[in-house]
């Protein structure tokens, strides 16, 4: 039997932690350790799959960053969000009285992940911390959580279980477990790959000419806070510095509901003082963008992040974060905080500051009705990246760019390889940040089960779809919200395959897993949506040239187009394979693009009758991180068969036609 401890106790030998203080153990199938979406998800998943589950949360916080101020979701490609993190951001819309929706207020996202752990009446443990880990050989027999608010051996519990899976954000029960993993950035040369390591781009940059030193031109007199004296290495060098962490802030300019931003404890007014020269370069009209980025939420509130050189970033100050123990981090946690404070402080009080930003400011405060336990501020820091796991396959910077196919996919991402700065230094006596990648412009991609899962020497019964197997600069294009909720689902029904059928969870079968999450997308045997996409040549038919266009904002990875303008009569069909008839509620996604038709006419063909409808553009309102949005065509009973089709033709055309993707939704 092999004990992995961090924290040992304190006058007894080691063996003694997990019997004479541990309370009676709780034994389940599968233990999910985070509480974040994805281990909401992931909790949710198994229940629904007839497993004991139990969820463990080491704050008091649930949701990670979805419930943590990041609003304005990061997408990347709706086509890669699918099953219960689609559904999801369909309860969002209704919430909000859309169909799915992807800007919301904190409050609105942690009352619907709620409403899982309440469906699926799954036990959540709060404020436990992994102290240790037990184990026999590659198996994981038990966890040993201490209280956070009164740790004792006398109060430790010990969890077991069939399979454990680790959906923190820091991936500690992955690293308690012995299980390889890495921090930090590799060097290009280790995967082949061209944006890992130091990188020197100009996206979040200082602009050329401000000086660094605490007294201009001297730079005797030190370095003004947050610049590092480290020289910078050669482009593609790897460290094992951290991309920065910030707060996504949920701010409200409704005066009703504002809490007044004060001067907080630890205010240092010299932290500042590099925006201050940055303002005198750029000379910003708005805070918008040039400090910081604004995103509108519902009900006058905000999701704002980090923009330009001088921003929310708290840059080369999380370095330790990922390795602490849970007193350090929270440590660290405040720190942040701290700063993030003083920086909506100083920006509407300081004199220094220019008078039109001041007044801007104080136009917002902390909303009332937000994080109302902890002081209206959100507890969860924007951790972008801490450990991540090294299994047997390494997503990379080939995936993504589609150089590389993953063989058994569980799961899909498609947003930009996205890294934050990872260090403030001195470049030709100038202040610039180091570290930003902002890459994208590629299609979604698939993510490899065996991304997911350890090397089966090391561990058989743990899967990690947060912390997963990835370089740095692919894990910047997987690291969303919705991919997390996505692995979450996949993990779950891997696990609870690998309990059906007693074998490690490498030795699982990946098409049955794959099997799974297509006949049962919502993981309650409820009759699954159809999609028919433009891509699927079985179900789609079209007349007359069409243009395969694979531009921003469409769903998956391309859509058709057309610029006639009627003058030649052109159409696409989309039939659709009903297995079940019933009523279905149908929609067309419509990308909003520059020159679209004011007017999109169509044809639905219920097996019956034929119902022709057209689409005005114009009132179609796109929101949040994408460019195209699902159109209601109303409700229809279709018949099983493919005997039904939904055609979009070029008729009355002003602008360009985009036929891209028909959805059927069933109506229970």
């Amino acid at each position: 039997m092999k004990i992995i401890l961090k924290k040992v106790c304190h006058l007894f030998p080691v063996f003694f932690c997990f019997s004479l203080f541990a309370q009676p153990t709780q034994e389940v199938d599968i233990c999910v350790y985070g509480g974040t979406a994805s281990g909401v998800i992931t909790a949710y998943t198994a229940s629904k799959m007839g497993k004991s589950v139990i969820l463990i949360e080491p704050s008091n916080h649930l949701g990670g960053l979805t419930t943590g101020g990041l609003g304005f979701t990061d997408i990347g490609n709706k086509f890669v969000v699918t099953g219960l993190a689609r559904d999801f951001y369909r309860r969002i819309g209704k919430h909000y009285g859309k169909f799915e929706q992807w800007v919301f207020e904190p409050h609105v996202a942690k009352n619907i992940l709620l409403e899982y752990i309440k469906q699926a009446q799954i036990k959540v443990l709060y404020q436990k911390h992994l102290v240790a880990v037990q184990k026999e050989k590659d198996l994981i027999v038990s966890i040993l959580l201490e209280n956070e608010e009164n740790p004792s051996p006398a109060t430790n519990q010990n969890i077991k279980a069939k399979i454990f899976i680790d959906c923190t954000y820091e991936g500690d029960l992955m690293a308690k477990s012995g299980v390889s993993y890495t921090l930090g950035r590799e060097a290009n040369s280790q995967y082949g790959e061209t944006y890992n390591g130091v990188q020197m781009l100009d996206k979040h940059q200082f602009p050329d000419g401000i000086d660094p030193y605490k007294i201009k031109g001297k730079p005797e007199s030190g370095l003004l806070w947050g610049i590092s004296p480290e020289p910078v290495q050669p482009n593609g060098t790897g460290d094992k510095k951290i991309q920065a962490y910030n707060f996504r802030m949920c701010l409200s300019k409704d005066p009703k509901n504002q809490v007044p931003i004060t001067q907080p404890a630890n205010y240092d007014p010299s932290r500042y003082e590099l925006l201050l020269r940055q303002i005198e370069v750029t000379k910003p009209k708005v805070l918008n963008w040039e400090l910081m980025h604004f995103a509108s939420m519902p009900n006058q509130k905000t999701d704002i992040n980090n923009s330009g050189g001088f921003s929310t970033d708290m840059i080369g100050m999380n370095y330790d974060y990922a390795e602490a123990d849970y007193l350090t981090r929270k440590k660290i946690v405040k720190a942040h905080e701290d700063y993030t404070k003083g920086l909506l402080y100083f920006i509407g009080n300081d004199p220094r500051m220019p008078e039109h930003l001041r007044r801007e400011m104080k136009l917002y405060g902390y909303p009332k009705d937000e994080y109302i336990e902890n002081g209206n501020w959100s507890p969860q820091l924007y951790i972008r990246e801490a450990r991540r796991m090294v299994g047997d396959y390494v997503m990379t910077q080939h995936h993504c760019q589609a150089k590389e196919v993953a063989p058994d996919p569980i799961g899909m991402a498609a947003y930009t390889m996205d890294s934050h700065n990872c260090s403030r230094v001195v470049v030709n006596g100038m202040v610039k940040n180091e570290g930003d990648v902002q890459v994208g412009g590629f299609p979604p991609y698939p993510i490899a089960y065996r991304s997911i899962i350890p090397k089966a020497i090391e561990c058989t019964n743990l899967l990690v779809p947060v912390c997963l197997s990835a370089s740095h600069i692919a894990f910047g294009s997987i690291r969303m919200e919705p991919v997390f909720m996505v692995l979450g689902q996949s993990s779950a029904v891997a696990a609870s395959v690998a309990i059906d059928t007693k074998s490690s969870v490498q030795n699982v079968n990946v098409k049955k897993v794959q099997e799974i999450l297509k006949n049962n997308p919502l993981a309650d045997n409820t009759t699954p949506e159809i999609l028919v996409d433009n891509e699927d040549l079985n179900s789609v038919q079209w007349s007359g040239e069409w243009n395969k266009e694979k531009m921003k904002g469409c769903y998956g990875l391309s859509m058709l187009t057309e610029n006639s303008k009627g003058t030649i009569p052109k159409s696409v069909k989309f039939t659709p394979h009903i297995s079940k008839k019933a009523n279905y509620q149908v929609y067309v996604y419509l990308p909003k693009i520059q020159h679209l038709s004011n007017t999109i006419t169509l044809k639905i063909y219920n097996g019956k009758k034929i119902k022709e409808k057209s689409i005005n553009t114009n009132e179609i309102i796109v929101e949040g991180q994408t460019s195209g949005e699902w159109v209601s065509l109303g409700s229809y009973h279709f018949p099983k068969g493919k005997d039904s089709y939904i055609e979009i033709s070029n008729h009355k055309a002003d602008g360009i036609v985009i036929a891209d993707a028909v959805l059927f939704v069933p109506i229970e």
